[in-house]
């Protein structure tokens, strides 16, 4: 399976703070797409923003 270019894309991910809503928002990031990452737990999409902001991505909270 190729993986596909997101690039110029915005993925809506729920239930990011942990799990597999972690790896699917930060897969996307790698990607290029703008993640919008929602989640109950703060703690947890303040961690996922700051290893998509070092991938060189970008991503909004909710």
């Amino acid at each position: 399976m190729t993986k596909t270019d997101l690039k110029d894309r915005v993925i809506l991910i729920t239930g990011a703070s942990r799990g597999i809503g972690y790896a699917a928002a930060l897969d996307a990031a790698r990607r290029g797409a703008h993640v919008i990452a929602t989640a109950r737990t703060v703690g947890g999409l303040e961690e996922l923003d700051d290893e998509i902001k070092a991938l060189g991505s970008a991503a909004t909270l909710v």
